[in-house]
Order: C-alpha cells, then structure tokens, then sequence
C-alpha cells in the first residue's frame, strides 16, 4: 500500500457522509439553489471533512495496541503498520489547521464551532470515550455542532426542531453501534469491553429500550415539524408530513441491521452499503427538496 493510499484510509473519507449533516440549514432555509449559499455550505461541509480525518488519524494513532488486538480495525493503516504515527500526526494537526483557518475566513463563529469540534474529539479520544453514555453524548453533540456551523456558514438560524432531531437521531445512531458491538461480542465470543473500555459499562436491554424510546421520539419529533406553524408559514404547505414514513423505514431498518442481524462491520457502515436504506434514503431527499422547492 502507498503511503498516500495508507494516508487516505486512515483519513476515511466513506465517514466523511456524516457532514452533510452541515448542509441540513442550507436545505431547510430553502437556499439550496441559491448559488453564494450553497458554496458557503459546502465550503463548511469541506473543513469539517478535513476535521473528521485529522481526528480519525489522531484516534487510530492514541489507539492503534487496542485496534491491533480488533479483528477488523487491525488491518487499518496504523496498526497494521502502512503508515508512520509519526506521519499521522503531522497531517492530523496540517488539516486541523487548514480547517479552523479556512472556517474563519468565512465566519468567526464557524471557526469557534469548528474549533469547539476539536476540542471536543480530543477530549472524547484521550478521556470521555471510556465512560459509558457520555461517550454517545459527546458523538451525539458532534452532529450538533455540524448543524449549527451549516447555520453560522450562510447566516440563518438554526431551527430548534432541527436541532432536537439532530440530537435525537445521533444519540439513536450511537447507542445503535454500542449494541451492534455488544451483539457481535456475544455472537462471536469475544470479551465485552475487550477492544472498547466504555462496552463493559453497557448492558444490551438498557441500550435495546433506550434505542426504541429515541426512534419513538425522533420519529414524533420530525411529525411535530412537519406541522409546526413555522414550518408550514416558510414552506407554505403541511405536506412535508408525507415524508414521515421515509423516516421511520430508515430507522426501523437501522434498528435491524444493529439489533437483530449484527454483522462484523458496525450497522452505520453497514447501512451505506444497504440497497433498502439507501433507497429509501435517496426518495425521502428527493421528496423534501420536490415538496419545499
């Protein structure tokens, strides 16, 4: 493997799909088509794909003798020896850099936001990823501050409702891949806790009914939206309601893929290769940009 091939990997760019999540305000303020919004969105978009690799680097390098002993993460460039940590580091703190800087050209509140994303993955990777809860927490409130920079980027507010769906839906996603882990440990015989210290601290029917209680309230959350006053004044129309059903397959099918069919790869890999959900995916996007638009 080339240096640069072993570079990209650790970067993982098929991760970077979490960062749309900055482009929600864009889509939601109905600028999606609006040529200076879209650029600034995706100018944003861009630094924090830069911020989620320089953290991916930096975590495979604090954790590469736990990921040597992972039967999936030890072929990863780091452990398995393809890229230097030395090396890994460098370009971490390179993109990390590029990142705040280019967010601040555009807007110093997004270079805060993207600045307090930092911190908070280097807090998450050196302390808090080993306490159970607060680990998702923390993951959860990442989606949150990429909402918020998507705000900050083309200067409208963020919606609260959009804001409890972001938190709601990545705290299910999260807690969804602690019981994905948990599953597989027991299918596989593998020792809970063994390559994730904050595992041991799960327990599968505390996380099975939390997992439930989240989709019932994201699922109620998005539905309140759809017919909340504001929305239906900005959009002009109650029909966004229609795409609600869309949101539940999507979640009912994560629900599966991290419940009750555990695969090796985690569910939120699994669920980017899956026909059903992308599918799904793809036709509830295309009918919010037909019904706001």
């Amino acid at each position: 493997m080339s240096p640069a091939l072993a570079l990209l990997r650790t970067l993982r760019p098929q991760q970077w799909v979490k960062n749309l999540f900055v482009v929600a305000p864009l889509v939601f303020a109905k600028h999606l088509f609006d040529r200076p919004y879209a650029i600034r969105a995706a100018l944003a978009t861009l630094a924090f794909c830069a911020l989620s690799g320089a953290v991916y680097a930096f975590n495979d390098v604090r954790d590469v003798e736990g990921d040597r002993l992972h039967p999936t993460k030890k072929h990863r460039p780091i452990p398995a020896g393809a890229l230097g940590e030395r090396t890994a580091l460098v370009w971490a703190a390179i993109l990390a850099t590029a990142a705040i800087g280019g967010a601040a050209l555009l807007d110093w509140r997004l270079a805060l936001v993207c600045g307090g994303y930092l911190v908070q993955n280097l807090a998450y990777s050196l302390w808090l990823k080993r306490v159970a809860f607060i680990d998702v927490l923390l993951i959860a409130a990442g989606f949150l501050l990429r909402v918020q920079a998507g705000a900050y980027a083309i200067d409208v507010p963020a919606s609260p409702y959009l804001l409890a769906c972001t938190g709601l839906l990545a705290t299910f996603l999260g807690l969804g891949k602690r019981a994905h882990e948990l599953a597989w440990a027991a299918k596989s015989g593998g020792a809970i806790g063994g390559t994730r210290a904050a595992l041991a601290g799960y327990r599968v029917p505390v996380v099975r009914a939390a997992m439930l209680v989240l989709a019932v309230a994201t699922c109620a959350t998005y539905v309140l939206y759809t017919q909340d006053h504001h929305t239906v004044v900005s959009f002009g129309t109650r029909q966004l309601v229609w795409t609600a059903p869309f949101a539940v397959v999507g979640i009912g099918r994560f629900l599966m893929l991290a419940l009750w069919r555990p695969r090796q790869d985690s569910p939120t890999e699994a669920m980017l290769r899956d026909p059903l959900f992308l599918a799904n995916l793809v036709a509830w996007a295309t009918l919010i940009v037909a019904l706001v638009y």
